[in-house]
């Protein structure tokens, strides 16, 4: 009986110690992803690059993660080329996340390396393509055979020329937000605030905001096509993303009517008032006349009302000369507004408008008189 007890022992162990070999020999075979590996961010339809927003990010590139159905880890690699055929590229960075955030001074460098330039007096376009794409792999050796890479994505970027000679570019605020008429879209014709001619840290606008409880409200951008900088509140005051280290909340706004807006970013304050404009005058059409304009002192050049606020009027890219104009209603004389400042002022003296040769959008408040010449490629 002993001796059956031993060798019903040493066969149990006989079992155990072929059950662990048995264990040490599982293979696990690594596969590659079926479904592949994609951005999944949203993207401008511009990215305007400019040196003093360089330090900004332009963009957070987002793709899904990737399953290789192997117990290691995973690298993803973002590269940058100039070409769409990655015949040469670049690796911006490697991470072990889905994201990687692209600031704007490395689009700029791109840009330079695919030949643009902000320089008007070169004949090298300010405006092209860069484009980008991730690869995924397993483990930390990007030459290894388990890998996939991303299709190609183009990015239109833009670097802003002076459009007017000895003109400084001029910093524009945008408003955006659904209490706006642009709605949360950073480059859909967004209704920029008015400079003080006196004092270029000064913006005014008056008219419509929709509000509401449903109504998130409304921040101000400097580029259009880009989110950073943007302008907003940090609590009850008035700040900005490049001070706040973070993206501002939106001014809200309690009810669709029409309001007084002020901001002064020499000392970061704000007033905000509802305005009555129940009285206002409202026009059939406004244009722009005089030896400045393509008809000269004879014919208008016609504005377009906005379909949001009916006092707001804007023209897009007009071509207009050294010389004078003025704002006038209906096609005569009976009502025009000018003053004497250029690119900025409140056209309440009726004294010409000076205009030096350039391409512009220009904005007219006809509740204020106050009007903006935004030069085309500063947009």
């Amino acid at each position: 009986m002993k001796k059956l007890l031993i060798l019903l022992f040493a066969f149990v162990s006989l079992l155990g110690l072929n059950s662990c070999s048995s264990d040490d020999d599982v293979v696990f075979i690594a596969q590659p992803d079926v479904e592949g590996i994609n951005f999944i961010n949203s993207f401008n339809d511009t990215y305007v690059l400019t040196p003093a927003t360089s330090s900004n990010i332009a963009e957070r590139f987002v793709w899904n993660t990737v399953d290789f159905d192997v117990p290691t880890n995973i690298t993803y690699e973002l590269q940058a080329s100039t070409s769409a055929d990655f015949s040469s590229f670049d690796v911006i960075a490697s991470t072990g996340d889905n994201n990687l955030a692209v600031k704007v001074s490395q689009l700029i460098t791109l840009a330079n390396d695919a030949g643009l330039d902000n320089d008007a007096e070169t004949e090298a376009p300010n405006t092209g393509q860069v484009y980008f794409r991730v690869k995924a792999f397993a483990g930390n050796d990007g030459g290894n055979a388990l890998n996939t890479t991303s299709e190609v994505k183009s990015i239109t970027v833009v670097m802003p020329e002076a459009a007017v000679e000895g003109e400084p570019a001029k910093r524009e605020l945008y408003m955006v937000g659904d209490a706006t008429a642009a709605g949360w879209s950073n480059d859909n014709n967004n209704t920029p605030l008015f400079r003080d001619p006196a004092n270029e840290n000064i913006y005014y606008f008056t008219g419509r905001f929709k509000g509401g409880a449903d109504v998130e409200g409304f921040k101000l951008l400097e580029n259009k096509g880009a989110w950073q900088p943007q302008w907003g509140l940090d609590g009850e005051s008035f700040t900005s993303s490049d001070l706040l280290g973070e993206d501002p909340t939106a001014f809200p706004v309690a009810a669709d009517a029409y309001y007084s807006f002020m901001v002064n970013l020499d000392d970061m304050t704000y007033t905000w008032a509802e305005y009555d404009a129940s009285a206002e005058a409202t026009y059939g059409s406004i244009g722009i006349i005089g030896d400045a304009t393509s008809g000269g002192w004879d014919e208008d050049t016609d504005m377009t009302q906005s379909e949001f606020d009916a006092h707001i009027w804007y023209i897009q890219d007009v071509e207009l000369g050294n010389g004078e104009m003025k704002f006038r209603v209906d096609n005569d004389w009976a009502v025009s507004w000018g003053t004497g400042s250029a690119i900025s002022g409140q056209a309440l003296d009726g004294a010409n408008i000076p205009v030096s040769a350039g391409t512009y959008t220009i904005w007219f408040n006809d509740i204020t008189k106050r009007y903006i010449f935004i030069p085309t490629a500063t947009e």
